[in-house]
């Protein structure tokens, strides 16, 4: 379900609510989505509509038609948009030096020994896919 770029666009508020209401949704319209996010702000169904549009066009929903509406969808996980900020604000390529994977290592190690197996396994894992 990724997305092709490595790097995350920039969210608004708006567009921040109504992605983390396709995480849990699954899928939305835009009525469904206002009703979630929109009404309780007081945003018109249009304004939540321009979000969704925006999403699809940064490349982070994907959209389909049914009957006169769209549907969207999140192109990536809740997860996978946690990992890649958490690479930007590492300084996007700084995940390559050693000194914060060690670092990153280092606190996996001191909370609990099973969450380096856990490290371990998706390493491990990640090598067999890359393998011919």
């Amino acid at each position: 379900m990724g997305v092709s770029s490595p790097t995350l666009p920039k969210l608004g508020p708006l567009e921040e609510a109504v992605l983390e209401h396709l995480f849990e949704t699954g899928e939305s319209d835009v009525a469904t989505a206002h009703a979630a996010v929109g009404q309780p702000r007081g945003i018109a169904s249009n304004t939540v509509g321009s979000a969704l549009e925006r999403l699809h066009r940064k490349g982070l929903a994907e959209r389909w038609k049914v009957a006169h509406a769209f549907r969207y969808r999140a192109r990536l996980g809740r997860d996978e948009l946690t990992a890649r900020r958490l690479i930007a604000a590492a300084g996007g390529g700084a995940l390559g030096q050693p000194s914060l994977l060690a670092a990153f290592v280092d606190a996996l190690a001191s909370r609990d020994a099973a969450d380096l197996d856990r490290l371990e396994a998706l390493i491990a894992r990640k090598r067999a896919e890359r393998k011919p």
